[in-house]
């Protein structure tokens, strides 16, 4: 009898332990806010690094090779948070740059010298405006503070990466997205090379004009 009852508090005492546990694990579930911004910021530098790299290769401009540099050793470092972030959250990342972003690299390796040059800015720019609108949405929408935290130190290198691609784009004669009032880019600067339109990190289209138009758009209203 004795050795039912002590069975009985053994198992009540297994409940009790484990029930922390499924607490912690529910509540370590980011909002889909969260996990959708993990998954495309993961994919913006998994493009960045690639692009980079590009740069360093078939850049005929200087400046280009070295941005490309610096863009590879950020990205680089940016995503060595996410990945540890979303594994700590228990997100899954995806393996791959999105069908958009493989088809701006495949159009950028097909290019050389100042033809790459321009697109290649071209296409940073759009894609830098993309991951700062995306990134400034997670620090006033997010809910899991460790990804609001990894966006508000994200952003500062994106705005410093955006601002050395705009000196660059004024120097090459590139087109360049037009900030708001408060500084930061509006939407649908630019588009990639080749004229496609490149969607934002969370999977909306914004209109962009033609490369190598002088056409500057419009700012969202807000």
């Amino acid at each position: 009898m004795l050795g039912i009852k002590r069975l009985g508090l053994l198992a009540a005492l297994v409940v009790v332990g484990l029930a922390p546990a499924a607490a912690a694990q529910a509540a370590a579930q980011p909002s889909t806010q969260d996990t959708q911004y993990l998954q495309a910021v993961h994919q913006v530098n998994l493009f960045e690094i690639t692009a980079g790299n590009l740069a360093q290769q078939k850049g005929q401009n200087q400046q280009v090779k070295d941005l490309g540099k610096m863009f590879v050793t950020d990205h680089t470092q940016l995503d060595q948070t996410v990945q540890s972030t979303a594994q700590q959250l228990n997100v899954q990342l995806p393996a791959e740059p999105t069908a958009d972003q493989q088809q701006v690299l495949d159009e950028l390796n097909n290019l050389s010298g100042a033809e790459f040059d321009k697109a290649w800015v071209t296409a940073e720019l759009a894609g830098h405006v993309q991951a700062i609108q995306a990134t400034q949405t997670e620090i006033s929408q997010g809910s899991e503070q460790s990804v609001v935290q990894l966006a508000q130190d994200a952003l500062p290198v994106l705005q410093a990466h955006y601002d050395a691609l705009v000196a660059l784009a004024q120097t090459l004669g590139v087109p360049v997205p037009q900030a708001s009032a408060s500084g930061t880019p509006s939407p649908g600067g630019t588009t990639s090379p080749g004229g496609t339109e490149s969607p934002a990190p969370g999977g909306t289209e914004t209109e962009e004009p033609a490369p190598g138009t002088t056409e500057t758009p419009v700012p969202s209203q807000s």
